[in-house]
């Protein structure tokens, strides 16, 4: 199946955290590399395993995802991200 999604990798001090933000996974690695490595490892164990339990199309669904022939199309896109600095009250 073909799915489309997006990678979002962060840096936290000496680690870079992987996110894929349409299906709520995460990993981690010491280099960009490895750490979206790991996260379509996740991705790849979570499905095969959702998969074998029958729930792997209930699940994108709930993620926004459409199905149709051999395509997983998410319903939601990015369109853009903001850094802000906020003044908060304490």
């Amino acid at each position: 199946m073909k799915i489309q999604t997006t990678i979002q990798i962060w840096q936290k001090q000496s680690w870079y955290i992987a996110t894929c933000p349409e299906l709520d996974f995460i990993s981690q690695g010491q280099t960009k590399d490895e750490a979206r490595a790991n996260l379509m490892e996740v991705i790849d164990i979570q499905f095969e395993e959702m998969a074998e339990l029958g729930t792997l199309y209930g699940y994108l669904e709930e993620c926004g995802y459409i199905i149709t022939d051999d395509n997983a199309i998410s319903q939601f896109e990015m369109i853009g991200f903001e850094k802000l600095d906020m003044q908060v009250q304490q």
